[in-house]
């Protein structure tokens, strides 16, 4: 019998990578079994005007058809019995603290990438036991614990390891090992791999690289001829091979921001700038809070078939109030994308954070003597709102009947794209 050291690579890694299945879905399973046990159910924003969007769904719905990105009232008639639930970030975040306080306990090298997932290197914990031993004890106290069903993925880095728990849900434990890639993988279209996305696998396509055994088996010097540094990449990924780490500090801010689903696809500039100004009212008052300020703003837009797509800018000046930061959100829309093309969901991101007192200011020369009683007012109205609630003071523009105005409300708002530390970088063209 193999000793429990035998089962570790001599010189390699063992990363998992934890998925929680239908989390939102499953949360509200966990707190109110009685109410959503094997319950076709759905989380959505404005449930109660029928016309919003399915952020997830439960596994009994998805038997149904009914899919993330669905409007409430497809859902709907793909499953008429379907309960619709309203988020409850705060809850949400409670059951997230939860699942990675069991990670932690077998790892301090855990790093979390969204609400519902996380990665872990157990490359030293061997006095919990194998690989397997240690995903299956994991998987058993956070149902056990927690009342929640995952999937983990056993790999030698980090990009198997996601390709793993993606491959039996829910409860899926998978171990995918590099020799097995050309077995599992190969057959796969390019886009399926974690990291490529759609005009990456055009460009591949018009090269006649359909496949990961294609993209694999592809000459390096071409590949980086027309990617770049990238290029080297896509070869190495095809092949299983991924030299990132796992890295716990990688939860330290590097990025602020907002992003909400729309009722109903938006098409109008008046309700893109209302939407627009919620987000950088939120995001400027975070940005503060924390005592940052930002070099780089990014807006991310979803269209109706589910692209997303991202622009950015790096600005002159860093910045921190929410005038600056609606303004240059307007402009990197106006100048990225068309009217009259539909939307449904818009995001506002500040990046290139830097200490607010570590950082010199740069003063307009128009508007010097007015800058200081701008900050004055910015810091009252903060501090108003501190103390009575987020909606304590609102200007008119910030008023309307879409998801943007709720966000002032911690319990029923989520960044549905990504971390607030992080950055999504999408190549689809707008």
């Amino acid at each position: 019998m193999k000793s429990v050291h035998e089962h570790y690579p001599a010189n390699g890694r063992v990363i998992l990578h934890l998925d929680m299945n239908a989390f939102y879905c499953s949360v509200h399973e966990a707190e109110e079994p009685e109410r959503y046990k094997n319950v076709p159910t759905a989380v959505a924003g404005s449930v109660e005007l029928r016309k919003g969007i399915i952020v997830t769904s439960s596994y009994a719905a998805r038997k149904r058809g009914v899919k993330t990105g669905m409007t409430v009232r497809e859902g709907m008639r793909h499953c008429p019995e379907l309960v619709l639930i309203k988020p409850d970030f705060d809850l949400y975040r409670k059951y997230s603290r939860g699942f990675l306080s069991i990670a932690r306990q077998y790892t301090p090298l855990v790093e979390r990438v969204s609400i519902d997932e996380c990665y872990l290197d157990i490359t030293g914990s061997k006095s919990f036991g194998t690989p397997l031993e240690i995903a299956e004890m994991i998987q058993y106290r956070i149902r056990a614990e927690w009342s929640l069903p995952c999937s983990i993925g056993v790999a030698p880095n980090k990009l198997l390891a996601k390709v793993a728990s993606d491959m039996h849900k829910p409860n899926g434990l998978t171990v995918l090992r590099i020799r097995d890639v050309p077995r599992l993988l190969w057959d796969r279209r390019c886009e399926t791999l974690p990291g490529i996305g759609g005009k990456t696998a055009d460009k591949l396509g018009r090269m006649n690289i359909m496949t990961l055994g294609q993209l694999a088996a592809a000459d390096e010097s071409l590949l980086r001829k027309q990617f770049g540094i990238i290029g080297i990449w896509l070869k190495q990924a095809a092949n299983g091979h991924d030299e990132s780490i796992v890295n716990p500090a990688r939860e330290q801010n590097k990025s602020i921001g907002h992003t909400t689903t729309l009722p109903q696809d938006v098409t109008d500039w008046e309700d893109v700038k209302r939407v627009l100004l919620n987000l950088a009212d939120q995001t400027g008052r975070r940005l503060r809070r924390q005592q940052l300020i930002a070099s780089g703003i990014q807006i991310t837009i979803r269209t109706p078939d589910m692209k997303t797509i991202t622009r950015s800018s790096t600005l002159s000046a860093p910045i921190d109030s929410t005038d600056e930061i609606y303004r240059e959100a307007c402009r990197i829309y106006r100048r990225h994308w068309r009217d009259g093309k539909p939307i449904r969901l818009l995001g506002v991101a500040l990046h290139h954070l830097t200490s607010r007192k570590d950082t010199a200011l740069q003063l307009d020369l128009f508007e010097y003597e007015e800058q200081p009683r701008k900050e004055a007012l910015t810091k009252v109205m903060d501090a108003l709102r501190d103390k009575f609630g987020e909606s304590a003071v609102l200007t008119a523009g910030m008023l309307g009947d879409d998801p943007s105005v709720l966000i002032r409300n911690k319990k029923i708002r989520g960044t549905s794209l990504q971390l607030d530390e992080e950055v999504l970088d999408v190549d689809d063209e707008m």
